[in-house]
């Protein structure tokens, strides 16, 4: 993804949850740091006045739209989502967003 590789660990997302009370998901409705180039999470940070305030540019963050997947792909994300202790939707989410960065086409050969 443009130069940054994801990790996803689930004991690290259970000590921040633990720490600033704030889940992943949760944070990342409330700015995203690959979109605002705030890579640095400060320890003065004090997530715990927002619990319960949502970030009024969401809307402008992510869209909800309905896409069909083939039942193998959806398997393929969830089994993964479950192995790496996130939702499967962000990692299609992740997926996407890296072959937009990278403008990837498939090559498609028609017989």
């Amino acid at each position: 993804m443009d130069g940054i590789e994801f990790q996803w660990n689930h004991q690290k997302s259970k000590e921040n949850l633990k720490k600033h009370g704030v889940s992943f998901e949760e944070a990342q409705t409330k700015g995203n740091p690959i979109i605002t180039g705030d890579n640095v999470m400060r320890e003065s940070y004090d997530f715990s006045k927002m619990k319960g305030i949502r970030n009024p540019y969401i809307g402008r963050l992510k869209q909800p739209i309905t896409i069909r997947l083939d039942k193998g792909t959806v398997s393929y994300f969830k089994t993964l989502g479950t192995e790496m202790g996130m939702p499967y939707q962000n990692l299609i989410n992740l997926y996407l967003r890296e072959c937009a960065l990278q403008r990837k086409k498939l090559n498609l050969k028609w017989a």
